[in-house]
């Protein structure tokens, strides 16, 4: 009995040190975006003055209006992309369809910096101009397998009895397939997209590598901004950006209870 409430003990402080390792640099960072006093180390008082500069930050709502539009734009481009990918991949027999996985995961497989630095070097290679265009580029060539490793299991386990019904009964292929097939797999399609969208906006390392002289994101902009200090505008955009999800999550977890 002892050795149970000793051991449920320990798993609860177990817990309760994760949680504090996670969270309270993130509390922290709250704490100081309404701080009066832009240095970290003194509380001079609540504010909401850093709220207010935010919007008023060029910089920052240019970064952040790049950042937005690129996460989008490659998630949806991978989005579509990726899903035609995994049906000629669902069609395959095994052994291409083994090769072909092999070579789509070596994106996700990969350190960052690889990916980066060759990312770049081709781009170097095919003169390419680097800017927004080659970021986009680079950002869907990894955000594709994510989305590929969530469409395909939908797709396996999709019974094609309804789909070669609808075709019986007079429906044409594409209309069978926006209303038969795509419901099904749709789950899998948002899932990819989602991935694609927040690894397109936490990204750093390729983005770093691929951008050209103009162009910022959030994160290659706070790289930028950490040699003469991060400014307290910047902790109220993360603070806005925390919240947000925050909200997003506890509304779908209780639409989902309600089911």
């Amino acid at each position: 009995m002892v050795k149970k409430k000793i051991s449920r003990f320990g798993g609860k402080l177990y817990m309760a040190l994760i949680f504090i390792f996670l969270y309270a640099p993130i509390a922290t960072l709250i704490v100081l975006s309404f701080n009066e006093s832009r240095f970290r180390g003194r509380w001079k008082g609540f504010s909401l003055k850093w709220y207010g500069r935010l919007f008023q930050d060029g910089d920052i709502m240019n970064a952040l209006m790049t950042t937005l539009i690129l996460a989008l734009l490659s998630a949806l481009i991978a989005t579509v992309f990726g899903t035609f990918v995994s049906f000629a991949m669902n069609r395959m027999k095994k052994m291409p369809k083994t090769i072909l996985m092999s070579i789509t995961n070596i994106p996700m497989l990969n350190a960052d910096i690889v990916t980066g630095i060759s990312l770049m070097l081709l781009f170097i290679a095919l003169n390419y101009k680097m800017g927004f265009s080659s970021v986009l580029l680079a950002h869907i060539t990894f955000n594709l397998p994510f989305v590929i490793l969530s469409v395909l299991p939908r797709l396996r386990q999709m019974n094609n009895s309804a789909y070669e019904a609808a075709l019986d009964l007079g429906a044409s292929k594409p209309y069978a397939f926006w209303k038969v097939i795509l419901p099904d797999i749709m789950p899998g399609v948002l899932t990819g997209f989602l991935l694609s969208f927040t690894m397109s906006l936490d990204d750093f390392v390729i983005t770093h590598f691929t951008k050209g002289v103009g162009v910022d994101t959030l994160s290659t902009m706070i790289y930028t901004e950490q040699k003469k200090g991060i400014r307290p505008e910047i902790y109220a955009l993360s603070t806005i950006l925390f919240v947000t999800v925050f909200v997003l999550l506890l509304l779908y977890n209780k639409r989902r209870g309600s089911k």
